[in-house]
């Protein structure tokens, strides 16, 4: 009988011995830390890996994650600088850097952040104008980040990046928005086909200018053309009646020259004479006029000196 109690008995100190030591003994995941008290006091922080505690004193308090978490902040109403109402929510980054902190700093300090979060995004979103919210998405982001990374910084936590979703104004608002760009676009198109009349103008303005100079240009060319032509004519001419006269000299140096010269100019007379005849019936002439040997005998003069 007593070797059944006291086998019962060593079964059972048995059993609490392995329940004490699976209650004592602590496996910390990767990128995970758990905060120790003892007797109800911080203790220290447990970190990744294997670890045992005392049995009966110390006990795990406060498991933190340390990855980097997102929370979404729920949408909520906005007022701009211009008095207008728009729905916005977000997503919120963030990391325990210390769990000690972040223990017995807050007592929750996803719920604290997240608050901060919609109360700072009011006051940003209050700055500035309907119109530039959606251009400022950036300027507003990192203002949000900013103020929240110094109010969290007491809990031992990190506010990485704050991303705004979506901006939603009311349908009225989304309506004169569209009108107005609407009316931008229909302005732009008359102005860029406001310029490309007045480019088409400025081209044929120009094409016509440099029609007219090379107009001018080619007149000018054909005048100076023309002019050298008409001198090398002139000199060609006068070449030629100089080298016709040489001969007329030259010949009357010869037998028959005189005799040929004399016949050559009576020709001459009695033709310019028939010529005189034609323009008018009545003509006042010299009394000799009609001498022919006397005509005659003044051009052999004339040509023998």
């Amino acid at each position: 009988m007593y070797e059944n109690v006291a086998f019962w008995v060593s079964i059972s100190v048995a059993v609490v011995v392995i329940l004490v030591i699976f209650k004592t003994a602590v496996v910390v995941p990767q990128q995970s830390a758990y905060v120790i008290e003892s007797l109800g006091k911080y203790s220290r922080t447990l970190r990744a890996g294997f670890s045992i505690l005392i049995p009966f004193i110390e006990s795990i308090a406060y498991r933190h994650s340390l990855k980097e978490l997102a929370f979404d902040i729920p949408e909520q109403i906005c007022i701009t600088n211009d008095n207008v109402q728009v729905g916005v929510d977000g997503v919120l980054y963030m990391q325990v850097l210390d769990p000690q902190r972040a223990s017995y700093g807050i007592s929750d300090y996803s719920f604290a952040i997240s608050q901060l979060a919609q109360t700072t995004l009011r006051s940003e979103i209050g700055k500035i104008a309907l119109d530039r919210t959606f251009e400022e998405r950036a300027m507003i982001n990192a203002n949000v980040v900013a103020e929240l990374d110094k109010a969290s910084d007491p809990w031992g936590v990190k506010v990485l990046r704050y991303e705004i979703k979506n901006i939603n104004p009311p349908s009225d608002v989304l309506n004169a928005m569209e009108k107005q760009m609407r009316a931008e676009r229909e302005k732009r198109a008359v102005i860029l086909t406001s310029e490309g009349v007045r480019d088409s103008k400025i081209n044929e303005a120009e094409g016509e200018k440099q029609r007219v100079i090379k107009e001018s240009e080619a007149a000018k060319l054909q005048q100076i053309n023309e002019a050298e032509g008409e001198a090398q004519a002139i000199f060609e001419v006068a070449a030629a009646t100089a080298k016709g006269l040489a001969l007329v000299a030259q010949s009357l140096t010869t037998d028959g020259g005189e005799q040929a010269m004399q016949l050559r100019v009576a020709e001459a007379y009695i033709a310019q004479f028939g010529e005189l005849a034609k323009e008018g019936n009545t003509l006042v002439v010299p009394a000799n006029l009609t001498d022919l040997s006397a005509m005659v005998a003044l051009a052999t003069t004339i040509a023998k000196k």
